[in-house]
C-alpha cells in the first residue's frame, strides 16, 4: 500500500467518524426540540448559526489550512465538535434558543473545518494526478461520508430513544475523541501547508469558473435543504404520525442510498458518456432534478398517499441529486491547482454553507406558511437557478476550448 493511499484511508476514516456525529446531532436537535414544543421556524433558527458560521469557517478555513496544515485544521474541527456536543448535555432549563444556537455555531465551525480538510487533502494524495483516479477518490470520500451521515441520522434517533438526549451526547463525544487520537497519530504534520504564506485576500477566488461553480453549489444545496432539513422530518412526525426512530431510519436510508450513488457516480457517468464530467454534465442532471420536487408536490396536492409519494419521490430525488453533487465535488478539486486547492475548496464550500443556510431558514419559514408542498416548489426554483448557472459555466468552457 503506497503512502498516499494510506493517508487517504486515514483522513477518510476520521471524516467518517466526524460525519456520524454530525448527522446524529442534527437529528437529535430536530426531534428533541420539536418534542419540547418548538415550532418549525424556531427549530430552523437553532441551525441559523450552524450554517452562518459554516460560511465564515469555509472562507477562513482554506486560508488557515494553507498556513498551518490541513491535518491541524481537521483536528481543531474534531475538538470543537466534542465541545459542541458536551455544551448540549446540560439541564433543559439552560437550553434556550440562544444557548443552543451558540452550541450549533461551534458544530458548524467544526463540520466545515473537517470537510474542507478532508476534501482538499484528497488532491494531495493522488499519486499520478490522474483525473479518473481523482474522480473515484473524491466520489468515494463524498459518497461514503453521506452514507455515514445517513447512518448518523438513524444513530441519533435511536440513541435518543435508548439513552435519552444527554446519554446520546456523551456516547457521540467518546466516539469522536477516539477518532481524533488515531488520526492525530497517523497523519503527517505538514499536510497541505503551502511553501509561501498565503495572504488572507487570496481566500476569494479570482477564477471565474470557481466562482460560477460555487454559485451553482449554493442553489443546489439550498434546493435540498429547503424541504429536507425541517419540513420533511416535521411532516413525517406531526402529520403522518411516525415515531422518532421511524423518522430517523427513513432519512438515514435516504442519505445512505444517496451516498452510495455518489460513490458509484464515476461508473455511471462512464457508462453513459465516454467524456470526463464537466459543466455539461451539471446542466443535464440539474434539468432532471428540477422535475422531481414538482412531481412530488403535484402528487401530494392530488391526494395520493403521502407516505408512498414521499418514499418514491425522495428516492428519485436522491439518485439525481447524488449525480449532481458528485460531479460538483470532483470539478472543484479538478479545477484547482495544488497551491490553491485548500483555499478554492474553502471558498466553494462557503457557497455550499450559504446555500444550506438559506435552505434551512426557508425550510422552517415556508413549511410554517405553505406546508411541505410550498417547500417543494421553492426547491424546484432553486434547482432551476443552479441549472442556469451551469449553462453559464458550459458556455465559458466552450469559449476556452475554442481559444485553445
Amino acid at each position: 500500500m503506497d503512502q498516499g493511499f494510506r493517508h487517504y484511508l486515514t483522513i477518510t476514516g476520521g471524516y467518517w467518524a466526524f460525519t456520524i456525529t454530525d448527522g446524529a446531532i442534527r437529528m437529535l436537535v430536530v426531534l428533541y426540540f420539536h418534542g419540547l414544543g418548538y415550532s418549525p421556524l424556531e427549530i430552523a433558527m437553532l441551525f441559523l448559526f450552524y450554517e452562518f458560521f459554516g460560511i465564515v469557517t469555509n472562507l477562513v478555513g482554506g486560508w488557515l489550512g494553507s498556513r498551518i496544515g490541513l491535518n491541524l485544521t481537521m483536528h481543531i474541527g474534531m475538538i470543537t465538535q466534542v465541545g459542541a456536543l458536551l455544551m448540549l448535555a446540560v439541564p433543559d432549563a439552560w437550553l434556550t434558543v440562544g444557548y443552543v444556537m451558540v452550541a450549533q455555531a461551534l458544530s458548524g465551525i467544526a463540520k466545515d473545518l473537517n470537510k474542507m480538510s478532508a476534501k482538499a487533502g484528497v488532491k494531495l494524495f493522488v499519486p499520478d494526478q490522474s483525473d479518473a483516479r481523482l474522480f473515484r477518490w473524491v466520489a468515494t470520500l463524498t459518497g461514503s461520508k453521506n452514507a455515514l451521515k445517513g447512518a448518523g441520522f438513524f444513530i441519533g434517533a435511536a440513541l435518543l430513544t435508548w439513552l435519552e438526549f444527554r446519554g446520546a451526547l456523551f456516547a457521540l463525544s467518546a466516539v469522536l475523541f477516539f477518532a481524533l487520537a488515531i488520526t492525530w497519530r497517523l497523519l503527517p504534520n505538514d499536510l497541505g501547508k503551502t511553501k509561501t504564506r498565503a495572504k488572507f485576500s487570496q481566500v476569494f477566488s479570482n477564477d471565474p469558473k470557481i466562482n460560477w461553480l460555487s454559485g451553482a453549489r449554493f442553489f443546489l444545496f439550498g434546493a435540498r435543504d429547503i424541504w429536507f432539513v425541517i419540513g420533511l422530518p416535521v411532516f413525517l412526525q406531526s402529520v403522518l404520525g411516525w415515531t422518532f426512530t421511524e423518522v430517523g431510519a427513513f432519512l438515514a436510508l435516504w442519505v445512505i442510498g444517496y451516498g452510495f450513488i455518489q460513490g458509484i457516480a464515476p461508473q455511471i457517468i462512464k457508462a453513459v458518456s465516454k467524456q470526463t464530467p464537466g459543466a455539461r454534465t451539471l446542466v443535464i442532471w440539474a434539468g432532471l432534478l428540477a422535475l422531481t420536487p414538482v412531481g412530488i408536490a403535484v402528487a401530494l396536492q392530488q391526494g395520493w398517499d403521502a407516505g408512498t409519494v414521499l418514499i418514491i419521490g425522495l428516492a428519485l430525488f436522491g439518485v439525481i441529486f447524488a449525480m449532481n453533487s458528485a460531479t460538483h465535488s470532483y470539478l472543484i478539486v479538478s479545477w484547482s491547482d495544488h497551491e490553491r486547492v485548500s483555499m478554492n475548496v474553502g471558498f466553494y464550500y462557503m457557497a455550499n454553507a450559504a446555500g444550506r443556510l438559506a435552505g434551512t431558514v426557508l425550510s422552517g419559514l415556508v413549511y410554517q406558511q405553505q406546508g411541505l408542498e410550498g417547500c417543494l416548489y421553492w426547491s424546484a426554483a432553486f434547482v432551476l437557478a443552479a441549472m442556469l448557472v451551469s449553462i453559464k459555466l458550459e458556455r465559458m468552457n466552450s469559449m476556452e476550448a475554442k481559444v485553445s
